[in-house]
């Protein structure tokens, strides 16, 4: 809820004219109270976790040879009611665990001083944020993940993400409830060191959340925007952790793949690999080439 009881009354306060970007958040924040705003997450996340992972998961079911060149484990094939069941237990932990813990969250959220007044961010202020954001839940997130393939972790906890051995985008939040709220830790950490405005947040959660859902999806996309950022992981390096599954002691990274060469947890990547590079070359013939472009799932390697 904005302090301001017109824009004429904002801009004073503010010794300039509203941007348009501002006086349309202040037609529709100021007279809505700061914990209704923060509650928009639940609603956004919702959405995003029905409406991003949707055309994939038709395309798979109803046209799937359009979708065979990119899909990292061809062999793969899902039924409908096994997408429909992973949604429904998606939304069940959405509502009871993620709803909740955002409900009861709001205190912290003013605590560390997220605000929902003007000005609003610049461009520049909100992608420097946004990195910070994504550099400190990757770190985080890495050593969470990798306690979490401990043998109690995951026998415990981690095994419900692993079920889906063959990723989906619907998959990327199914996970134990216990899980869900550890890692919503690393999520919360960004904000909570460098607060920012409330829309921030909003794109933050947005962001983050998309990008699990495409390192999820399955299918390697060539063209894929996201392999033009530095040192990103993507559907194609995440896919090897869960096809290698509880046993699987690399590939942590959240976003990011530095960490895993940093501390050595992507050798077994780098030579499997290396491995179907030697089988392209070996083979010659594109339809062969094209299964050991989608892993060659045959062999197994940790």
């Amino acid at each position: 809820m904005l302090p301001y009881e017109t824009i004429a009354a904002a801009e004073a306060a503010l010794g300039r004219n509203l941007t348009a970007s501002e006086a349309l958040w202040f037609r529709y924040s100021a007279r809505m109270p700061d914990f209704l705003l923060y509650y928009h997450n639940i609603l956004f996340l919702f959405i995003i976790f029905t409406l991003v992972p949707l055309p994939l998961a038709l395309l798979e079911l109803r046209l799937p040879s359009v979708l065979v060149p990119y899909k990292l484990q061809p062999k793969v094939h899902l039924p409908a009611s096994s997408f429909f069941q992973c949604y429904k237990d998606v939304m069940r932990a959405f509502l009871l665990v993620v709803g909740s813990l955002m409900i009861i969250s709001y205190p912290s959220v003013k605590l560390v001083g997220i605000r929902t007044g003007l000005p609003l961010p610049s461009a520049g202020e909100m992608a420097a944020q946004l990195a910070v954001y994504f550099l400190i839940e990757d770190y985080t997130n890495y050593w969470i993940h990798r306690l979490l393939h401990g043998r109690w972790g995951y026998e415990k906890i981690h095994r419900v993400h692993h079920e889906f051995t063959a990723p989906i985008g619907f998959a990327a939040p199914y996970a134990h409830w216990a899980e869900v709220l550890i890692l919503g830790i690393p999520s919360f950490m960004g904000p909570a060191i460098a607060p920012g405005h409330m829309i921030t947040l909003w794109l933050w959660m947005a962001l983050r959340h998309v990008e699990a859902i495409e390192t999820h999806s399955g299918y390697d996309f060539p063209l894929s925007p996201t392999k033009y950022i530095p040192f990103y992981g993507g559907a194609e390096y995440h896919d090897y952790h869960h096809y290698v599954g509880g046993q699987s002691q690399s590939n942590f990274a959240s976003v990011f793949t530095y960490c895993d060469y940093i501390y050595g947890t992507d050798k077994g990547y780098r030579y499997h690999k290396a491995h179907l590079s030697k089988l392209r070359k070996q083979r010659g013939a594109d339809g062969e080439n094209r299964e050991a472009n989608g892993w060659n799932y045959n062999e197994k390697f940790e």
